[in-house]
C-alpha cells in the first residue's frame, strides 16, 4: 500500500499533501489504481485552515471521471444502493404477486380437468347430451377464457361452431343449501347413477315431478314444467330418452341455475340453453357483463383502492336511457320470481356481477346460484343454529333473525327482493338522471330500499313501489328509440 507526503511552503501559505495509492487487481487484464489525496492548506495571515480530499482512479474509468470529491462519490454510492434496494424490492413483490395469482388461477381454473371427466363418462356410455359429440369427438366445442369464481363451478367463455357462448361445468357436485355464508360442496363428484337401468319414462317423469315439488312446492302446473324437462332430455330429438340422456338431465336438475332457467324460459331474463353433456352445459353469450364496472387486469386491480374502484365502476356505463331500460328489466325479474308461475324465489346475491345485458339492453342473469326457491330456503334455514342474527345469513343478501329462545333461525327474510334490487340500482340509475325525474326517482328508490320484512307481509306496498318505479322510468324513455 504505497503512500507519500508532499510539502510546499511559501511566504503566504503552507500546503501538505498526503497521497495513498490502492491497487485493486482482478484478472490479469483488469487492474484499477485508486489514489486518495488529502490536501491541508494553512494561511497564517488569515488564520484559516482549508482542507480538501480527492480520489483518482486509473485503469477502468474515463479520465474525465477520475477526479471527484469524496462527498460526491459517497452520495452517488448512497443513491445507487437506495435505487438498487428499491428495484430489488419491486422485483420481489411483483414476483410474489405473480406467483400468488398464478397459484389462484391454477386452483380455480380446472376446466380441462372437468372436460376430461365428462368425456370419460360419455365414452363409457354413462351420460349423453346434445353437446357431448362436439365436446369429446369432434372438438368443435372449445373452452376459452376462464371466469371461474368458485372451484366447484367452472365458468368459461366458449365457441361452438359459429356460436359464442358460456360453458359451465360442475367440478364436484351441484351445490346444496347448508345456508351458511358459503354453499358447502359434497366431497365426491356426481355419480350419474340416477335413474337406474330399467327405469321407464313414466317412472322418470314421476321422479321429475317429485323433485320439482320438493324444490318449488306443490304448484298446480308442475306437470307442464316436467314436460319441458322431458323435452330437453331428448337431446337428439329422436322421440326416445336413453338412459345416458336421462342421467344427464337428472344431474342438471340438481343445479339451481338450470331450474331457474326452466322457470323463466319465457321471460328472457335467463340466457338460452344451447346444449349439455352430463352436468356441463352451454348457454348463449351475454355481450355485456357485469351490470356495471370494468374488468381490469389483476396486476392493475390490486393497486387500485376500493373506493376509487367503486367510482370507476360508474364511469363505464351505458347512456341513461339504456340504464333505465336495464333497470326496468331487473324490476321485472323481481316481479316474475315473486309469486311466479312456479312459486317464489329469493335473490340472495344482488350484485353487479350477478347480472349483465345484451346488445338490446335486455337484462340477463349471469349467475343464478344464489337465486333460490323460497320453500327450500325456509326449510333449510329453520335447521340453522344461531347465536346472533348474522349466523342466519345465506349468500350476501338473505338474512333472517335469530330466535334466541331456541337458538334457531326464523324462516322469514328481513328484506324483500325489491329492496335489495333498489339498493343495487341506487348509484347506477341516479348517476346522469335527467333533472326533471332525478328528485322523484331518488325519493322512490329510497322508499324502496327502506322496505322491511317479507314481500307477503307488505304485498300492497311492495307492488305499489314496484309499479311506481317502472312507470316513472318508462315514461321517460317510452318515446325514444332506447325503449
Amino acid at each position: 500500500m504505497p503512500r507519500s507526503i508532499r510539502t510546499h511552503i511559501d511566504g503566504a501559505a503552507a500546503t501538505i499533501t498526503y497521497v495513498l495509492h490502492l491497487e485493486i487487481s482482478g484478472s490479469s487484464s483488469r487492474r484499477c489504481l485508486i489514489a486518495y489525496e488529502l490536501h491541508a492548506e494553512f494561511i497564517p495571515s488569515a488564520g484559516v485552515m482549508r482542507c480538501s480530499a480527492f480520489a483518482m482512479a486509473r485503469g477502468l474509468f474515463p479520465w474525465g471521471l477520475l477526479r471527484k470529491p469524496l462527498h460526491i462519490q459517497a452520495r452517488f454510492s448512497y443513491l445507487h444502493m437506495k435505487y438498487l434496494f428499491f428495484s430489488w424490492l419491486a422485483v420481489f413483490v411483483g414476483s410474489w404477486i405473480v406467483y400468488v395469482q398464478y397459484s389462484s388461477y391454477t386452483e380455480l381454473c380446472r376446466g380441462h380437468d372437468c372436460k376430461n371427466s365428462i368425456c370419460d363418462k360419455y365414452k363409457k356410455g354413462v351420460i349423453d347430451g346434445s353437446a357431448c359429440s362436439s365436446l369429446c369427438d369432434k372438438d368443435t366445442l372449445y373452452l376459452g377464457k376462464c371466469f371461474t369464481a368458485k372451484p366447484n363451478s367452472q365458468v368459461y367463455s366458449g365457441s361452438w361452431g359459429d356460436l359464442e357462448g358460456v360453458i359451465k361445468c360442475q367440478m364436484e357436485v351441484a351445490p346444496h343449501y347448508d345456508l351458511g355464508n358459503e354453499i358447502e360442496p359434497r366431497k365426491e363428484a356426481a355419480a350419474f347413477d340416477k335413474p337406474t337401468k330399467g327405469t321407464s319414462v313414466e317412472k322418470f317423469r314421476e321422479m321429475i315431478l317429485n323433485h320439482l315439488k320438493a324444490k318449488v312446492g306443490d304448484q298446480a302446473n308442475l306437470a307442464d314444467l316436467a314436460a319441458q324437462v322431458l323435452s330437453i332430455a331428448d337431446a337428439n330429438k329422436d322421440g326416445h330418452i336413453s338412459l345416458p340422456e336421462a342421467r344427464s338431465t337428472w344431474a342438471l336438475l340438481q343445479l339451481n341455475e338450470f331450474l331457474l332457467s326452466l322457470v323463466l324460459q319465457d321471460k328472457e331474463h335467463m340466457p338460452k340453453l344451447l346444449g349439455f353433456c352430463g352436468d356441463l352445459y352451454v348457454t348463449e353469450k351475454v355481450s355485456n357483463s357485469p351490470l356495471y364496472g370494468i374488468r381490469l387486469p389483476w396486476i392493475i386491480e390490486v393497486w387500485i383502492p376500493a373506493g376509487l374502484q367503486r367510482s370507476m365502476d360508474q364511469w363505464f356505463t351505458p347512456s341513461w336511457p339504456h340504464k333505465a331500460k336495464i333497470s326496468i328489466g331487473l324490476l321485472e325479474l323481481v316481479e316474475d320470481i315473486f309469486h311466479g308461475t312456479f312459486g317464489s324465489f329469493l335473490m340472495c346475491d344482488v350484485s353487479a356481477t350477478t347480472f349483465g345485458y345484451n346488445d338490446r339492453h335486455d337484462l340477463k342473469v349471469m349467475d343464478a346460484r344464489y337465486i333460490v326457491p323460497e320453500a327450500i330456503f325456509q326449510e333449510g334455514i329453520r335447521q340453522q343454529r344461531c347465536d346472533v342474527d348474522e349466523d342466519c345469513l345465506y349468500g350476501t343478501d338473505c338474512l333472517t333473525s335469530c330466535d334466541l329462545t331456541k337458538h334457531r333461525c326464523t324462516p322469514e327474510v328481513t328484506r324483500p327482493n325489491l329492496a335489495k334490487a333498489c339498493d343495487a340500482l341506487k348509484h347506477y340509475i341516479l348517476r346522469g338522471a335527467p333533472s326533471d325525474v332525478s328528485e322523484e326517482l331518488e325519493k322512490q328508490l329510497y322508499a324502496c330500499i327502506a322496505l322491511k320484512g317479507s314481500a307477503e307481509q307488505m304485498e300492497i306496498e311492495h307492488s305499489l313501489i314496484l309499479n311506481n318505479l317502472k312507470t316513472l322510468l318508462w315514461k321517460k324513455i317510452s318515446h325514444t328509440k332506447d325503449s
